[in-house]
């Protein structure tokens, strides 16, 4: 964790009037929680909150409470007095949500991303955290910040999303005492949200990923496995982005796969590429910063310039030579 206090947080949430909240471009559960339930939180202290997402609110997570705050950021830039980044390992990953900021006195980072920087002049990037929502519910509750049921329910989805369901790793005891009180202090229904987040997907997802499969490849002795989307194939389907969400641990759950790799091209001249280890000796993070990229030791991601074939054969080889040295 960085050397910025919750107290020091809490001072200066506590001392301004005008925030803005802002989150990664292509966000997921743990940004758009994160970024809702600090919101909210400050909301009832009497603040003045802008929640802002290069995406906006994306339609899967559209059932969280109060998701009408989250808004694609305005054209006319504003000035405020804090500017949140959250789970954003990567500052220029906030996308135009950065120029939408014209002024801020305070700069404030809170993530959980071991490749991030420490951009900002308040941080706290806490890499043992599974969630960035696990973080926001520590200051929240350190600070004696609002907690309600729309902060809970936006809280545990945060969490549950970024530990893939209580799944991964760095899911500990503390992260589910954590969602023990939100269900608590929430009166949350458990069930429901979990069908909301896992259980109501567009027939457009299950069309995408029957096309995916139709390109895995397996490498390296079958260690590696990877599919690739086409910007045509994405087209044709009519998917939006958010539908790529998760598809990736179709490769991941399959025995003897150590890495899961999805290339996503892009119409802007990049491909993007999701990447996943089952081994922590085989780092993806440090793959995908050779790259630009970044994120933690088991899931990162990087967007790289060139054509699909030739950034599928530039990621490939990198991932060759972390298992030649893994072995």
């Amino acid at each position: 964790m960085s050397n910025t206090t919750f107290d020091e947080i809490g001072r200066a949430l506590r001392g301004h009037q005008r925030f803005a909240i802002l989150g990664h471009v292509r966000p997921d559960g743990d940004a758009l929680g994160s970024q809702l339930a600090l919101a909210l939180s400050l909301q009832q202290l009497g603040k003045d909150v802008r929640v802002w997402n290069e995406d906006g609110m994306l339609e899967k997570y559209s059932f969280l409470p109060r998701a009408e705050l989250l808004t694609k950021p305005p054209s006319a830039a504003e000035d405020v007095d804090v500017a949140i980044a959250l789970d954003t390992a990567i500052q220029n990953r906030l996308g135009n949500t950065l120029a939408a900021v014209r002024s801020a006195k305070i700069w404030i980072n809170i993530d959980h991303h071991r490749s991030n920087p420490c951009y900002g002049d308040l941080v706290i990037v806490d890499s043992t955290a599974p969630a960035t929502g696990e973080i926001i519910f520590n200051l929240i509750k350190s600070q004696g910040l609002p907690l309600d049921h729309d902060i809970a329910e936006n809280l545990y989805a945060a969490i549950s999303t970024d530990t893939g369901s209580f799944q991964y790793p760095k899911t500990s005891a503390r992260t589910f005492d954590t969602a023990a009180e939100l269900v608590r202090v929430g009166s949350l229904d458990v069930g429901q949200i979990s069908q909301q987040l896992y259980e109501n997907y567009p027939r457009r997802r299950l069309e995408l990923l029957r096309e995916l499969l139709r390109t895995t490849r397996f490498d390296f002795g079958e260690r590696t496995a990877s599919f690739s989307l086409t910007l045509k194939t994405a087209a044709n389907l009519h998917v939006l982005p958010e539908d790529n969400e998760g598809l990736i641990d179709h490769l991941r759950a399959i025995r003897g796969v150590i890495v899961a790799v999805f290339f996503e091209e892009l119409a802007d001249g990049k491909v993007r590429v999701s990447m996943r280890s089952k081994d922590e000796a085989v780092d993806v993070c440090a793959i995908c910063q050779k790259f630009g990229g970044g994120g933690h030791t088991l899931a990162a991601g990087a967007r790289v310039r060139g054509s699909l074939a030739d950034v599928e054969k530039k990621v490939l080889e990198q991932i060759r030579e972390a298992l030649k040295h893994r072995s």
